[in-house]
């Protein structure tokens, strides 16, 4: 939890509620970061995600929901950033289908985070 939490503040997220079961089988936090929302989990006995979830290609046709997305004023100082904290990029840089301009990374429990610039104007 406390690897969850560590990066989801660099992104500038802030924790607004930590909870810890009495039984100890799982906790929990919400991080808030201006109008966005993350609820954390974190259960003692864990079951791993399906190795399909780890790759885009194998995700996307996966029925659920597939990834989170930041919007960030400049991809390319995002880029920076994480590579500078030690957090390779996933998915190298991209233009996509949409008219966006995306890269994603992994966060500590292998879930798949797309950091996205939008300059569509809309």
């Amino acid at each position: 939890m406390g690897e969850s939490i560590n990066f989801y503040q660099g992104f500038g997220f802030d924790v607004v509620v930590r909870y810890v079961d009495p039984a100890g089988a799982f906790e929990l936090a919400h991080l808030k970061l201006e109008g966005a929302f993350i609820e954390l989990w974190c259960y003692k006995e864990q079951i791993p995600a399906p190795e399909s979830a780890g790759d885009l290609s194998t995700d996307l046709p996966r029925i659920g929901v597939k990834h989170l997305a930041l919007e960030v004023p400049s991809v390319d100082e995002a880029q920076r950033l994480l590579e500078n904290r030690g957090i390779p990029i996933t998915i190298r840089r991209r233009q996509g289908n949409t008219g966006v301009t995306y890269f994603f990374v992994k966060d500590p429990s292998g879930n798949l985070l797309e950091v996205l610039e939008d300059k569509r104007g809309f």
